[in-house]
Formats: C-alpha cells, structure tokens, sequence
C-alpha cells in the first residue's frame, strides 16, 4: 500500500457512490462516512436532521498509477447532478451537497480546473454548485451503511435510485470496470 492517495467526495447518497466506486479498477476501498459538519463523531439519525453540517461522503482510497484523481471526478460529475444546491433528486439537505474535499493543492487544482472545463462546455445546463473545500476530520458511518447496495440490492431505494447510477457508470467507463 505504498503509493496510495485518498479522495474524499460528496454527491447526494453516500450508497450511490459507494456502489460505483467500488467497482473501478485501481479503487482499493471505499468507505461511507460524514464530513464537513461541526458535530463530532456524528450519526446517521442527526446527519439526516440537516443540523450537523455534515455531508454524507465517500472516502475512496486508490492507486494514482492504475486510475487518476480526474478519473474519479469525471465519473462523479457523471453519476449525480452537480447543479442542484443541498439536493440531489428526492433528498433534500445539506447532507446531500456536492462536493469534493481535498487532500491536497494538486487535487485543489484538478476540481477547479474540471469544472472549470464542464462549465465552459455546457455539459450542464445550470452551472455546478459543486463545492471544493479542505478535507476535514471524516466520521465513518455506522456498520449498516458499508456496502449498503452490495448487501441491500433489492432495498426499494437501492432498486430506484442506486442501480440506474450504478448501470449508468457500467455504461460510460466500462474500461475503467475491474474484470
């Protein structure tokens, strides 16, 4: 595990995005937690009041020489809608946010410039309220929610939202799938 980096990031259902992430080559963990509020060691119960300030966050430890910071982000800037401020379809809150927590100024560097890049290109209609902040002290969420879609597939939300994500970078990064 010599040369490993860590991306922190968050986009609506932290379940959505584990489920991706898991599932690309050079992706060696990813774990569903908080960050970003000022409660500490929060739970699920009071990050969903909206009060803590926490969003709901992968953390994805992976290996640079087999996939890339902006590898990741372009398949996060896929997966869920980067325009809708505190919200991401039916889940409304600032534990929904979109954003990217970096580690350090060349990850800083990536997010600004991708944006950047989609804004310019109209990718979107609306421009991306995505925010790119420092990482903060991560809170890793209750046993349950680890591998939520993996264990929970035929769970009405992982049926309605998760699976048409997860079929969705199946479809756009098929190169990028571990076999």
């Amino acid at each position: 595990m010599s040369n490993r980096e860590v991306a922190t990031l968050a986009g609506g259902c932290f379940w959505c995005l584990e489920a991706v992430y898991d599932m690309l080559k050079g992706v060696e963990s990813v774990e569903s937690g908080y960050m970003g509020g000022q409660v500490k060691n929060p739970n699920y119960r009071q990050v969903c009041t909206g009060t803590t300030g926490h969003a709901e966050v992968v953390r994805v430890t992976y290996d640079p020489q087999v996939i890339g910071f902006k590898d990741l982000l372009d398949v996060f800037f896929t997966i869920h809608d980067p325009t809708t401020l505190n919200r991401q379809g039916a889940d409304v809150g600032t534990q929904y946010r979109s954003a990217i927590f970096f580690h350090s100024p060349e990850q800083e560097a990536v997010a600004k410039q991708t944006i950047a890049d989609l804004n310019a290109s109209k990718v979107w209609n609306n421009p991306i309220v995505t925010e790119v902040v420092p990482q903060e002290q991560f809170y890793v969420a209750e046993d349950y929610h680890q591998e939520y879609f993996e264990n929970n597939p035929m769970q009405p939300y992982c049926m309605a939202v998760v699976a048409p994500k997860v079929a969705k970078a199946r479809k756009y990064f098929l190169d990028k799938l571990k076999k």
